[in-house]
């Protein structure tokens, strides 16, 4: 967990500005880091579901369930106070170059991640666990794209 000091500038409702008196500390949970790094590997081109395919299986079928998708799924992250280790499952489309998608998932999360915590990204590690062919279905009852 992240745990940030802070000294902010505050605008009053009366227009005056506290500059450098408010104090506090900010504390991003690891679960937080998490689910910013699987939306930013859905969003990558070529990435069709993750996690591995027992890990898609049962999450497709507690998603149905509760009516929800974890982005989490196929995500983790060990978080220091100022950087942060990411580790991704996925399963790649086939045709898409997966180098190409790699690169754009690590980039992806390494922005995503240090824009909205603030938090240094040390490393993240891709695992390509399978291809999916077109015609192919998974049994895990996900859509055509983890999106």
């Amino acid at each position: 967990m992240a745990v940030k000091e802070a000294t902010s500038t505050t605008a009053m409702s009366n227009g005056h500005r506290h500059h450098g008196d408010v104090k506090g500390t900010t504390t991003i949970a690891d679960s937080v880091v998490a689910s910013i790094a699987g939306i930013a590997t859905r969003d990558a081109s070529g990435v069709y579901a993750m996690g591995g395919s027992m890990t898609r299986t049962l999450g497709a079928a507690r998603d149905r369930m509760v009516r929800s998708d974890d982005v989490t799924r196929g995500v983790q992250v060990e978080v220091g106070e100022k950087q942060a280790a990411v580790d991704v499952d996925v399963v790649v489309e086939y045709g898409y170059p997966i180098t190409r998608t790699t690169e754009e998932i690590r980039s992806g999360i390494a922005d995503a991640v240090e824009t909205m915590t603030g938090l240094e990204v040390a490393e993240v590690n891709i695992d390509v666990l399978d291809v999916h062919l077109p015609d192919s279905d998974d049994g895990g009852g996900e859509s055509p794209r983890a999106r």
